[in-house]
């Protein structure tokens, strides 16, 4: 009989926080997801033994989760957290009011009441540290260290009973309490890793790893693998070709894997699924069995589209090749590859957040039955593999997803016709395996490495990498065998993919100056390790170096929800992106309110957001998008819509979609100011539906959209986005958006 299988691979990893010279750690998300899922994802199979799965550990994040259980590991966050309220100079004090809200509100915030009410205080006074300061007294400030640590302490730890007292406690902590929750958490971070030894050496796991700091090998292998992959992509002025770098980067990821889990690993999750044949060459030579990456990769080296249907459904044909192992040949290399079901594993990413568990989980069992049905029918073995981070997405579900996963895992378990197994398992039993003699180089995201390469400030990341690694290789023979590790370790740091997912046009966060500042700091080591004064530049941010404006068009539908946050960030990708130069402007005084916009369409929906460079004014002010609908060779559009929201301390006060100043009504639609403002409403506003789904007007389609930001003050626009001329949206199916795009 013909069998599904199920292939899950949950992906571990965090950027490398440490800087070598001082032994800081800048940031805290190892620690804080070290509380909050490593644990907890693994422990959760104990309820269900018939479902195996790949836990892939990045080897920088398993140092870094070693320094913690160590206790070796400071973070300024934890430091803030640690010290009594009384105690905190007014520098920390702000630092506490803007860090320690760094958490998914509706999840990890508003879970508890106490510390909602802080967050809704500090939000009060504009989000704004040095606003809120003044309403804080030393007992908010203990409650808050002590939440802001709780928050994040894993499921399975909050039913520790020590740990549930607190909870229960829910305010007014003393000392003794915010010295428990600190001092506690070594103790659970030490579990992490015994934890995913303990489920391997029982067989319920496969553990899988990736070059060390998680570099785009064929990047570090060569630069102009960017272009390979784009054709035509702009590339740094000097060609980085460092093919030795990805060896020793992937090979001391699989020494750190048998030194700290006893057994030498078979299989790789390249970082961000960045692959190619000189790769695969690599990993073969270095005993890797097989390796994995989306499905994007494996559709441009067949020459053929994975488009799916309405119901998410790809033809028989597609299937077939999506859902099977394949193993590359050429030459001596032999290595086993699978690729991700990116549909799949974006619902469960992005997606099932949003749903009832119940259903979430019924939707996904579904969805992985029904895409395999065609080969079950033929008699075939279908091989459907789920691969997606096993951390960032359990911020946005309730109680980090534990409900959903029982839910789709006991579902698993008591469905006859699936199995549920490790990559190397499914190998193991699979027949008919595919053979690829070639390979298109590409990531998991859109089978590029645009991500990482292309953009101004990308390609000038790589251009100080080249210079740093240049010198490294001039003047290392002249040091210390000391100086000469420090600095190569330094310059792998740096060769880290982390670095530029937030320089250029995709990706922002609030903390995007850490990261560049990081980045600089690891390649002014290099020098500085050497004996030799950092160049200047390595002084100055790379980010913001772009003088242009710049937009990227939309290459994917998307499904964000609208409650004005930047930590979603992930919900964005895809959306048109329109970004300002703001510094020749500013050399003259002018003061600017907007840093950028993204807009999107799905099946249904148009949605926008709108991004302030600084903090939302005091002042009164409105906000205003105008959208228009036109369709090909027209001279005036089809529809012409006014979104208007009137903003007063920091909130909407009343908002409106009109045309001609007739009203629509507002139960379908949504926008939102918080951090930012957000807006969603229907496309049958604007008589305007993807090609696929048009219209019913007689009157012609329209074919694109156009959007143009603005705020205003007493009647006056005082700064928009686009500064001239509007953002473009085209009305295109989803798998046509990115063959447009580029």
């Amino acid at each position: 009989m013909p069998v599904l299988r199920v292939v899950i691979l949950w992906h571990q990893h965090q950027p490398f926080y440490k800087d070598l010279v001082t032994g800081a750690y800048r940031l805290p998300w190892v620690r804080l997801h070290a509380l909050k899922d490593y644990y907890g994802m693994v422990k959760l199979l104990d309820e269900f033994p018939e479902v195996h799965q790949t836990f892939n550990l990045v080897p920088a994040l398993i140092t870094q989760i070693q320094d913690y259980a160590a206790g070796i590991a400071q973070d300024p966050f934890f430091r803030v957290a640690s010290r009594p309220a009384k105690d905190l100079t007014s520098d920390e004090r702000r630092f506490a009011l803007q860090y320690l809200f760094q958490a998914n509100p509706d999840h990890l915030i508003r879970r508890y009441p106490r510390y909602a009410e802080l967050w809704d205080r500090f939000q009060s006074s504009n989000a704004s540290a040095e606003n809120a300061e003044r309403y804080f007294q030393p007992q908010d400030f203990t409650d808050l260290q002590v939440l802001s640590q709780l928050a994040w302490f894993d499921e399975f730890f909050l039913q520790e009973p020590d740990i549930a007292k607190l909870i229960h406690k829910g305010r007014d902590y003393t000392l003794e309490d915010q010295a428990f929750v600190v001092g506690h958490q070594r103790e659970l971070i030490n579990k992490v890793l015994p934890a995913h030894a303990d489920a391997a050496k029982r067989g319920r796991i496969e553990i899988s790893t990736s070059p060390f700091y998680h570099p785009i090998l064929p990047l570090v292998c060569d630069t102009n693998a960017g272009s390979a992959s784009t054709p035509g992509l702009p590339l740094p002025q000097n060609r980085f070709r460092h093919p030795g770098d990805a060896r020793e980067q992937l090979q001391r990821g699989l020494d750190l894997h048998e030194k700290v889990f006893g057994v030498r690993p078979r299989g790789v999750w390249p970082s961000e699924g960045s692959v190619s044949e000189e790769v695969l060459g690599i990993a073969a030579g270095l005993g890797v069995n097989w390796m994995a990456t989306d499905e994007g990769v494996l559709s441009r080296t067949l020459g053929m589209s994975f488009m799916r249907d309405g119901h998410g459904r790809l033809p028989d044909a597609s299937a077939e090749k999506l859902y099977n192992i394949h193993r590359y040949e050429s030459g001596q290399t032999r290595v086993h590859l699978i690729f991700r079901d990116h549909a799949i594993s974006d619902l469960i990413g992005f997606v099932y957040s949003g749903m009832p568990p119940r259903e979430a989980a019924s939707h996904l069992i579904h969805n992985i039955k029904d895409c395999a049905q065609a080969l079950i029918s033929s008699g075939q073995d279908a091989v459907v593999p789920i691969i997606l981070d096993g951390e960032n997405a359990w911020e946005y579900y309730p109680e980090s997803g534990r409900e959903f996963l029982r839910r789709f895992y006991d579902a698993l378990q008591n469905d006859a016709s699936i199995e549920a197994l490790t990559v190397s398992e499914a190998i193991a039993q699979h027949r008919n395996v595919n053979i690829l003699n070639s390979l298109t180089p590409g990531s998991w995201i859109h089978a590029n490495f645009n991500v990482w390469i292309g953009a101004p400030e990308d390609n000038k990341s790589w251009d100080y990498l080249y210079h740093a690694r240049n010198f490294y290789e001039q003047v290392s023979q002249h040091c210390s065998a000391e100086q000469r590790k420090l600095a190569l370790e330094e310059l792998f740091i740096a060769e880290g993919s982390d670095w530029n997912w937030w320089y250029g046009p995709e990706h922002h966060s609030a903390n995007d100056r850490e990261f560049d500042e990081l980045y600089r700091k690891h390649l002014s080591n290099v020098y500085q390790a050497l004996g030799a004064t950092p160049p200047d530049y390595l002084a100055q941010p790379i980010i913001g170096a772009t003088v242009q404006p710049s937009f990227s068009p939309q290459t994917h539908y998307i499904h964000p929800r609208i409650d004005g946050e930047l930590i979603r960030y992930f919900e964005w990708m895809g959306a048109a992106h329109y970004t300002a130069d703001r510094r020749s402007g500013a050399m003259h005084g002018k003061v600017f309110l907007l840093e950028s916009i993204h807009a999107g369409i799905d099946e249904r929906n148009i949605y926008g957001r709108m991004d302030f460079a600084e903090q939302i004014p005091d002042a009164e002010f409105e906000i205003v998008v105008n959208l228009e609908s036109w369709a090909e060779g027209s001279v005036r559009p089809r529809r012409t819509l006014r979104l208007n929201a009137e903003v007063a301390k920091g909130k909407i006060a009343r908002w409106t979609v009109a045309d001609q100043g007739e009203a629509f009504p507002l139960e379908s639609a949504a926008a939102v100011l918080a951090r930012n403002f957000e807006f969603k409403f229907p496309l049958a506003w604007l008589y305007a539906l993807p090609r696929e789904s048009s219209s019913e007007s007689s009157s012609p389609a329209a074919t694109k959209l156009r959007l143009r930001f603005s705020v205003w003050q007493n009647r006056l626009p005082v700064d928009a986005l686009p500064v001239e001329g509007w953002m473009e949206l085209q009305l295109l199916p989803e798998e046509e958006l990115s063959a447009f795009a580029h």
